[in-house]
């Protein structure tokens, strides 16, 4: 399973660490992804998503109380 947010599609980045004698060797930057249980499409999921994507609200987390009532409803 590839590493990357299930909402905006981050994944990870390649580059160079550059030292001080300027030697160059490859990096790699992975996101800080959390999983978390989210509502999607009606349906309580497990996925995979970034930090940013939660701060800034792109996510409604499931709690037990939220499922409950949209499902008697």
């Amino acid at each position: 399973m590839a590493r990357v947010c299930a909402i905006c599609g981050k994944g990870r980045q390649v580059g160079y660490k550059i030292s001080h004698a300027h030697n160059r060797t490859k990096k790699v930057w992975k996101p800080n992804l959390q999983r978390v249980k989210a509502i999607q499409q009606g349906n309580v999921r497990r996925i995979y998503v970034c930090t940013r994507c939660l701060r800034t609200g792109l996510v409604t987390k499931a709690c037990r109380e939220k499922v409950a009532h949209e499902t008697s409803v």
